[in-house]
């Protein structure tokens, strides 16, 4: 069955590009190197979300344009939700629904790599970290598979995701919740679980894991785990989670709470306080040879 996108996301997201000014991108005229992906999704997603800093500047001023490329990226996400589907799932609402939010999702974005920005003192310019930065890759595929996965459409939701982390080495499960302004530095071993809520103004450093502390068994099943319920840590405002770091099983984390490296955390964490590892092991030094 062809699919032809026919809302006015395509009007809202030319709306988007001529409202960005500066840091943002708005120089039209650089063409910067290819990066080619494996699958379609991914960079039909980043030319329509940030045109200006992936070689699709006709998009910018093309609600026509706009339009076609959002039913090009249509029919990709409608083969991958259509593998899935029962008989009686509204594969072309799903997809619809998914496309119409994609202006939402572009805002969303743009608060995401502020957060990158400022957080990160290494960071130079809006546009590195668009390109460059696989937190950001990482959290502009989630934001897509998250609307996914709240349709219902589970297991290509989760295609995309562990796409993503094939090239990013983040592991973000579609079914987290996450909040505005995140951000995720170096990012290599980050995973966080489906059950997982985060708040806004979240940093997260590499290697930390938001997972299950342990897991429940299924009732009069042999060897399967439950499925269905909370395993994962809720997240507050304003939170800085440091390298090396386990938030493990279904705790809360405070607004305003700072989790130093290599902390283990299993318990409750009020608003307005740090956590550390107090006594580091003692290290000794003695001459080569």
């Amino acid at each position: 069955m062809r699919y032809e996108y026919t809302g006015d996301a395509h009007a809202e997201l030319v709306e988007s590009y001529r409202a960005d000014g500066p840091p943002f991108p708005t120089d039209a005229s650089p063409t910067y190197p290819r990066r080619d992906s494996l699958r379609d999704e991914p960079p039909l997603l980043k030319q329509l979300l940030f045109p200006q800093c992936w070689n699709a500047t006709e998009l910018l001023d093309d609600p026509g344009e706009t339009r076609a490329r959002l039913t090009e990226l249509g029919v990709c996400m409608r083969k991958g939700v259509t593998a899935y589907a029962d008989d009686g799932t509204d594969v072309t609402g799903t997809v619809d629904a998914t496309l119409d939010r994609l202006p939402g999702v572009r805002s969303a974005l743009k608060k995401d790599v502020e957060a990158a920005y400022k957080g990160d003192p290494a960071a130079k310019s809006y546009c590195e970290i668009i390109r460059s930065y696989p937190g950001f890759h990482a959290v502009l595929t989630h934001r897509v598979a998250h609307h996914l996965y709240e349709a219902g459409s589970f297991e290509y939701a989760r295609e995309l995701a562990e796409y993503s982390k094939v090239e990013t080495g983040i592991d973000i499960h579609p079914g987290a919740e996450i909040g505005e302004y995140f951000f995720v530095d170096h990012g290599t071993g980050v995973v966080v679980g489906e059950t997982t809520t985060v708040g806004d103004w979240v940093r997260v450093y590499q290697n930390v894991t938001l997972g299950a502390l342990h897991f429940e068994e299924e009732e009069d099943e042999d060897h399967m785990l439950a499925k269905g319920y909370k395993r994962h840590p809720d997240i507050g405002d304003h939170v800085v989670i440091g390298a090396g770091s386990n938030v493990l099983g279904p705790v809360s984390i405070g607004d305003r709470v700072n989790i130093g490296a290599q902390s283990w955390v299993t318990d409750d964490v009020p608003d307005d306080t740090s956590v550390f590892v107090a006594d580091h092991p003692d290290q000794e030094r003695k001459p080569n040879g």
